[in-house]
């Protein structure tokens, strides 16, 4: 992708709150015009392009209907490979084996930096999802205040972790401790897994623990965004 296309208020924020040199172009419909005021002052002050633009104009700049009225186009952000060599240090990193819905992508994103969640490990495969327009849409600026790693080889980096930090996978196994029961005396690599496959059995072997969310037996699951901010939220409990 060659350019991230940043929708909706709270995204385009946090984007020239976290990284205002990668804004190339501003594009914004009438009724916002008293939100981007400052950030257009911004603009002209660094000298960059910024216009207002009709919605139908404005959803061709954005490719979606869903563009909340304001569009900041700017330079990819890479994501690095996780470097074993040099383990980083995070409260907790979230990692993702296999999400391929960039909207969950997205939503984890939400969730994680609104709990305090510092970083964020994704499986890079074909057909996982990687932050993308729609992935940043639905983070409401999330991603933005994540550290972002990739990683070809999920098992391997969370063996390397483990020096670090407790490894610790979501399933629905009923042999898995309950999410009150996992001790919280030391960094943690959360993973989750598919949509509809869960974890991966290398991936799987690879964590030290297994959690679970109890839940009353009437649906299987949760989708793997809410299981997420359920555990989240339980697990940064007094450390926010």
């Amino acid at each position: 992708m060659d350019e991230d296309r940043i929708c909706g208020a709270a995204a385009v924020l946090a984007l020239f709150n976290q990284r205002d040199a990668a804004v190339q172009r501003l594009f914004y419909t009438e009724n916002m015009r008293g939100f981007v005021g400052p950030l257009c002052a911004h603009m002209a002050a660094t000298r960059r392009p910024y216009r207002m633009l009709d919605a139908e104009a404005l959803a061709k700049v954005a490719s979606t209907t869903h563009h909340g009225g304001v569009v900041a186009v700017a330079e990819p952000r890479p994501v690095p490979l996780l470097d074993v060599a040099a383990i980083p240090r995070h409260n907790m990193i979230l990692a993702l084996d296999g999400v391929s819905n960039p909207h969950n992508l997205g939503a984890i994103a939400r969730s994680a930096a609104y709990f305090g969640v510092q970083a964020l490990l994704i499986h890079a495969h074909p057909g996982y999802a990687m932050p993308s327009d729609a992935a940043y849409r639905t983070a409401e600026g999330g991603l933005e205040y994540l550290a972002l790693y990739r990683t070809s080889d999920l098992a391997r980096s969370i063996r390397m972790l483990d020096q670090r930090y407790r490894s610790v996978a979501t399933t629905l196994s009923p042999q898995a401790a309950p999410l009150d029961e996992l001790p919280r005396d030391r960094p943690m690599v959360l993973v989750l897994g598919h949509e509809e496959h869960g974890i991966s059995h290398g991936v799987l072997a690879a964590c030290r623990r297994q959690v679970r969310i109890p839940g009353s037996g009437r649906v299987q699951s949760l989708n793997v965004a809410q299981s997420a901010a359920v555990m989240l939220h339980d697990l940064t409990k007094g450390n926010l």
